[in-house]
Formats: structure tokens, C-alpha cells, sequence
């Protein structure tokens, strides 16, 4: 999925997606960096009656996609269930894993090449001879039936901003409130997510010694200790954004974005904050992920809660439609 753009996503979300370069996704343990009125759904052709909590969607069967880095073709919609069963917690609730579906369908399709081939260039890339290494287990076949389900109910859909396929960002659990995003990105605003506090995992605490601290940040200025032997005079907030992850943070003479600061420390979320605890240096973290896009706990929140997939969508992505996209099949 998303591995581009200045956010990305997580590692697993990394592998199950080749995705963007940062979130949590996943899953979320290595995550990268990835206001106004709620859209509401409006109904469009192909879609019949979206009664409940069902999806439909127009047959887009005989879709391949080439993994370059095997030289060889996959079926899309095995490719999208070992894709969904690597990214989400399969104990999330369906309409949860299905809108993680139209999230990995919203993907692979940014990834058609100027034929109309959807193309796949990571040679790690997920495909479904390899799914089963990336989720070992006794559920493992239930899970993937539960992936297929999800991929065969949202058959076509995908996520639209003014036409255009947007850039799905998703992570973990946010630290309360998902950030907004540039304007590159107008469906991504803060929104509310406070259900992910209950999230496990939400809270995380590291801790190092001044030399281990000095040598993680070692370059980060005159006062970094180059040497990794001693601690940076200065560790300082600059900035945050109004979600409350880190914009700006100072490391001895250096100013790094919270982004910079989470990926030397290894930090499951760029929403931290350092202090001195008893000689050493003590983060403290909220949330799994960069915090942009969809927070996959919150998904399933309000799944239990009684929205749909699209409902969901909509709830995390801002002015955008979920719906079919016609697309060459001139390719095949």
C-alpha cells in the first residue's frame, strides 16, 4: 500500500502494500510518518440499495495484477485478501476489514501504469503463496476467508476525491484525534478518534540511558553527541500540531520533525514526549502511527457500533465518495 509521500506507513502496511513511505499500519509497530462537515454518503449507480451494513459492487473479476519483481501475474482479488489479511487484526470487525478492503483496492489501483496494467514493482510485495508467512497460525485459513469475504462484498470499490483515487493513508490507533494533512491531501482533517485511548498498545513507554540516547541521536548537531558518550544538552519541544503529535522537536542544536524524531528512536508514534527520568532519557507515546488517514482501532470501533464500510470511509476521509471506478480492461 502507500509507501510514498512524506508520511508513509507501517512496515507490515509496508509489505502487505508496498505502501506509502509511513502509519502503522502494520502492523503498526514501525510506522513511518501516513475539520469542516463529515461527508455523508450519497448513493450512485452500481452500488442498488446499500441496505444495513452491505456492500455491493459491479463484478470486476478477470483483473490481474503484475508483481515486476517476480515477473509474474497474481489474480487482484487474491492479491488484495493477502494484502488485507497482512495489514488489519482480523478480529476487527468486518466492516472494519472491509473498509481496510476498499483502502487496499484504492491503492493497488494508483499503482496502473500508462497501459491501464496495474503493476506492482516491490519484489516483496504480498502475494498469496507468501500470505501465509506473513501471519502464521492456526486462524490463519479463517482469517483469510474473513480477507476474501471483505474483498468480494466491496468487489470495485474505491475511495474518490473530486474523481480522482486518493492517497489512503491508515494507521493503528491514533493518539485521540487524527491530524490533518497538506494541501495535497484536503480529505485528510482532524477528526475525532478518542475511542482509540481504550486501543491496546496505546500507551508506550521507552526508556534509555545517556549513552544510548546520545548514540541514537548521535549528528544531530554540535551539541549530539557524535561520540554516543554523552547526552545532548537541550531536548525541547518546538512545535505540535493540533492533534498532538510532534511537529518540531530539538535535539542539542538540532531541530527535527516529530516524524525524524519517532524513526531514530523507534518510536511506534510521533505524538511522544521526552523528559529525564532518573538519570535517563524517558519517552512516552500515544497512539500506533503516523495518525493520518483511517485509525484501524477507531474503524472497528464504530463498526461495533453499527456503521458501514462506507459510513466509515467517509466518517475518516473528508469530501470524498466511495464508489466504482470504471477501469480499462484492455490490459488483460
Amino acid at each position: 500500500m502507500p509507501g510514498t509521500g512524506k508520511w508513509g506507513i507501517g512496515r507490515r502496511a509496508r509489505r502487505g502494500m508496498l505502501v506509502l513511505a509511513a502509519a502503522v499500519l502494520l502492523p503498526y509497530a514501525v510506522t513511518l510518518a501516513w475539520n469542516g462537515s463529515l461527508a455523508g454518503y450519497e448513493g450512485t449507480a452500481g452500488f442498488g440499495g446499500l441496505g444495513g451494513n452491505g456492500l455491493s459492487g459491479a463484478s470486476r473479476s478477470g483483473q490481474r495484477v503484475y508483481l515486476s519483481g517476480r515477473q509474474g501475474y497474481v489474480d487482484e482479488k487474491e492479491y488484495l485478501a493477502a494484502a488485507v489479511v497482512s495489514q488489519i487484526p482480523m478480529d476487527y470487525e468486518m466492516e472494519a476489514v472491509k473498509a481496510q478492503a476498499v483502502i487496499a483496492r484504492t491503492w493497488l489501483y494508483r499503482q496502473r501504469d500508462g497501459s491501464g496494467q496495474i503493476v506492482v514493482e516491490d519484489p516483496d510485495a504480498v502475494y498469496p503463496d507468501g500470505a501465509e508467512q506473513l501471519r502464521d497460525g492456526e486462524h490463519f485459513p479463517e482469517y483469510l476467508e474473513k480477507a476474501k469475504q471483505a474483498v468480494e462484498e466491496t468487489d470495485g470499490l474505491v475511495i474518490l476525491c473530486d474523481g480522482q483515487l486518493i492517497e489512503p493513508l491508515f494507521h493503528r490507533a491514533s493518539a485521540g484525534k487524527t491530524r490533518a494533512g497538506d494541501a495535497a491531501h484536503p480529505y485528510l482533517q482532524t477528526t475525532d478518534s478518542s475511542f482509540d485511548l481504550e486501543a491496546d498498545g496505546y500507551l508506550t513507554i521507552r526508556e534509555w540511558t545517556p549513552e544510548e540516547f546520545a548514540a541514537l541521536t548521535a549528528g544531530g548537531g554540535e551539541n549530539g553527541g557524535s561520540a554516543g558518550e554523552r547526552l545532548p544538552d537541550t531536548l525541547q519541544l518546538v512545535s505540535q500540531d493540533s492533534s498532538g503529535y510532534v511537529a518540531e522537536y530539538q535535539i542539542g542544536s538540532h531541530i527535527y520533525t516529530g516524524d525524524e524524531v519517532r524513526e531514530m528512536l523507534s518510536l511506534p508514534s510521533s505524538a511522544f514526549t521526552l523528559k529525564l527520568h532518573e538519570g535517563n532519557v524517558q519517552a512516552v507515546c500515544r497512539g500506533q502511527g503516523h495518525g493520518l488517514g483511517l485509525s484501524q482501532y477507531g474503524a472497528s470501533h464504530l463498526a461495533g457500533e453499527g456503521l458501514s464500510a462506507v459510513e466509515i470511509l467517509n466518517y475518516y476521509y473528508h469530501g470524498v465518495t466511495v464508489d466504482l471506478e470504471n477501469i480499462s480492461e484492455s490490459y488483460e
